[in-house]
């Protein structure tokens, strides 16, 4: 299994009005007239990573899951409106400390984001020496 976290920054409504009322005043971000998302914050990064690696240490076989410490989406890089390292590192570090070590397992840090080159060089790197 090769693996990443692409787009866990976000939760997808609707059209603008329908985003429930308790989300509001949140970071929410009008993709199209159909799709609404919004930012998750910190705590809720924190959960997803541990939701995450709950079940990625339960896989058997090899594991390769790359972290792209730049980034998790489109829109959350530098000058985007999900840009939020604090609420990424919140989930790297959930992820970092849930992991669990084995000789056919890893966990690696891609400084780069998610949809850079660099980034995909890696997830093929990691894929192909599995083979």
């Amino acid at each position: 299994y090769v693996g990443s976290v692409g787009a866990v920054d976000m939760v997808n409504f609707g059209a603008r009005e329908t985003v429930p009322e308790k989300f509001q005043s949140r970071r929410l971000h009008v993709h199209n007239p159909q799709i609404t998302l919004m930012r998750t914050t910190a705590e809720e990064n924190e959960a997803i990573g541990a939701w995450i690696v709950g079940r990625v240490n339960r896989m058997t076989g090899p594991v390769r899951f790359l972290l792209p410490l730049k980034g998790v989406s489109a829109i959350d890089k530098e000058d985007q409106p999900f840009h939020d390292p604090e609420a990424d590192e919140a989930l790297f570090d959930s992820i970092r400390t849930g992991w669990t070590n084995a000789p056919n397992r890893k966990l690696v840090e891609v400084d780069a984001h998610i949809n850079d080159d660099v980034f995909t060089r890696e997830a093929l790197r990691q894929f192909r020496s599995l083979g």
